[in-house]
């Protein structure tokens, strides 16, 4: 089982989180509002953004940030 290094700091977890419930719920309800298909289409991309948030946030890992090469200053062990 392959594990991945924490690349997202604890405030950016907790907003990842926030954000993206907060999206999924949106895009929810606008899903269950039943109305055009290119709104139906938006709605289904703003639920999985919201999962992709909550999911790094929950996991702590971004694969985007690895694979930018990008750790926070906080997170490298170093004062910077």
């Amino acid at each position: 089982m392959r594990t991945w290094s924490v690349n997202v700091t604890p405030v950016e977890r907790i907003a990842r989180m926030i954000v993206g419930l907060v999206g999924m719920g949106g895009g929810v309800y606008v899903f269950t509002g039943g109305a055009a298909m290119i709104t139906t289409v938006l709605a289904v991309l703003l639920i999985l953004a919201g999962l992709d948030l909550v999911v790094t946030g929950a996991t702590g890992h971004c694969p985007l940030y690895q694979k930018l090469g990008h750790v926070p200053a906080s997170l490298k062990g170093g004062t910077s």
